[in-house]
């Protein structure tokens, strides 16, 4: 409808067309009183692009002025229900749409799929603890975490207490941890502690748990003998095998090394404990450096096997101590520092050249053969009187004797478990004998085999190593378990319980 303003209006002169009525500002028309309907305007006619930003804000509009009854369904992403039309008010929910249940003063969300729970409140209180002792300083916590509420678990925090009186002020977990177990560090060691849980997410702390106990683990002082296993003799004229290495808190080390520091351990920790078995003589006729032997381990503490003996033109092995030289010019092998010493050489061809050096022992090197092709005797062993006795352990073997037409007897095994060399009997070596083998739980070295005639037809074999052995002493108020794979005994020392493990591999423990 058409129609044409009066010209030269004055302010707020006013100007009615029907129902409508407008009023001069001063500068325009613009309607006052009325109400404007859907049908009074074309579609569209009022956009979100004819709206300046923040035309409409908050503060122009009073108090309760816009309603939920002002408003039609699909406006508003909140909708007030209850038991009664729960299942009827919101029939095709949109994502997002938020549900306040006004019965159970709960919210719920549509995610597309279904009303999801939004509780505000701090988490459920973890239940079903169970303690375990790490460490001396250590601990942990396995639980049942509680519900989260709507609000997902972020952290937990802990209290202690050593009477279940006084308990600390509640810590958080740092760096923040939401998997069971935990674990909770910074405890005295052998206490006894009462600890509670929190869990944590946005809302707040969780109500405390029931109390769980546990002791943390007390330390022991643990000295050590570990041997290993001696090298295998040479066969044909050859060397002895070398000691094992010999390491030991008791007595100055092999090597001629110092005292080795002992262990401070935790009670109720299991710690690895291998004894090394022996190596293999040389076989009969045959020309190869013989098995060096393997190696005995306790907990940091590793010694190494000792090393074969050398044949013919062959080099002993290094090892924990060196395996003698081979016949013809072999050189004896090394050994380990602070666990034994090299194996002797053979200085030279001469007459009757079918003997090598001496195995290398923990307390000395192999003897060398010098111009006489006559045996040698191994290097010695250290005596320790760790399980309560003097006992000499890690000889080396003796070298083989050489043809000759006479009786030669083998080279002396070191003191300490070291093999003798074989014997060569009558002219040209017509009878001879294998070398002796190393004495069991020692690490002695393996005696070299003599040779026949010059040949390896007729020769023997070199002397296997003995196994080593791991010796333990520990204050008398403890008990030690042996695992299964150990063979061993545990006697009692004056003020200590001394434990010797003669074979195999395994966890041993105390309590």
């Amino acid at each position: 409808m058409a129609f044409t303003f009066p010209s030269s209006p004055a302010t707020n002169d006013t100007y009615t067309v029907g129902s409508r009525t407008y009023t001069w500002t001063g500068t325009k028309w613009v309607l006052s009183g009325g109400v404007i309907t859907s049908t009074q305007l074309e579609a569209n006619a009022v956009t979100t692009a004819k709206i300046l930003n923040s035309a409409v804000t908050t503060a122009k509009i009073n108090n309760n002025a816009v309603t939920q009854e002002k408003l039609s369904a699909n406006l508003s992403a909140v909708t007030v229900t209850t038991t009664a039309n729960r299942g009827t008010a919101v029939p095709s929910p949109f994502t997002g749409q938020l549900v306040f249940l006004t019965d159970t003063k709960k919210i719920q969300v549509w995610d597309g799929t279904s009303w999801l729970n939004i509780t505000l409140a701090p988490p459920e209180t973890p239940t079903s603890l169970s303690a375990t002792a790490l460490s001396t300083t250590s601990v942990s916590i396995a639980f049942t975490a509680g519900g989260a509420n709507g609000s997902p678990i972020t952290n937990y925090k802990y209290a202690t207490s050593t009477d279940n009186i006084t308990y600390s002020a509640y810590s958080a977990l740092d760096p923040a941890d939401i998997t069971s177990p935990i674990t909770i560090s910074g405890l005295s060691q052998n206490t006894s502690y009462y600890i509670k849980l929190k869990a944590v997410n946005d809302m707040g702390d969780s109500v405390a748990s029931a109390a769980v106990t546990v002791t943390t683990l007390n330390t022991i002082t643990v000295d050590y003998l570990v041997v290993a296993g001696g090298g295998g003799g040479g066969g044909w004229g050859a060397g002895g095998g070398g000691a094992g290495g010999m390491r030991c808190t008791v007595t100055a080390t092999g090597g001629g090394g110092t005292l080795e520091t002992a262990l401070t351990l935790a009670s109720g920790t299991n710690y690895t404990v291998t004894v090394g078995g022996g190596g293999a003589g040389t076989p009969a006729a045959t020309v190869a450096v013989a098995s060096s032997g393997s190696n005995s381990v306790f907990s940091t503490v590793t010694s190494t096997g000792g090393g074969g003996g050398g044949t013919d033109t062959l080099n002993g092995a290094s090892g924990g101590s060196g395996g003698g030289g081979g016949a013809l010019n072999g050189n004896g092998g090394t050994g380990t520092s602070n666990q034994g010493f090299r194996g002797g050489n053979k200085s030279s061809y001469t007459t009757y050249p079918y003997s090598g050096g001496g195995g290398g022992g923990a307390g000395g090197t192999g003897t060398d053969l010098s111009g006489a092709a006559n045996p040698v005797a191994g290097g010695a062993g250290v005596a320790t009187s760790i399980s309560g006795s003097s006992v000499t352990y890690a000889g080396g073997g003796g070298s083989a004797a050489a043809q000759n037409s006479g009786t030669t007897v083998g080279g002396a095994g070191g003191a300490g478990g070291g093999g003798a060399g074989g014997t060569a009997v009558g002219g040209n070596a017509t009878s001879t004998t294998a070398g002796t083998a190393g004495s069991a739980n020692t690490g002695g070295g393996g005696g070299g085999g003599a040779a026949s005639g010059g040949s390896t037809t007729t020769s023997k074999a070199g002397g296997s190593g003995g196994s080593g052995v791991v010796i333990l002493s520990y204050p008398n108020n403890y008990t030690i378990t042996i695992g299964a794979g150990l063979t061993g005994s545990t006697a009692t020392v004056g003020g200590n319980k001394v434990t010797t493990l003669t074979a195999g591999s395994g966890n041993v423990s105390w309590t």
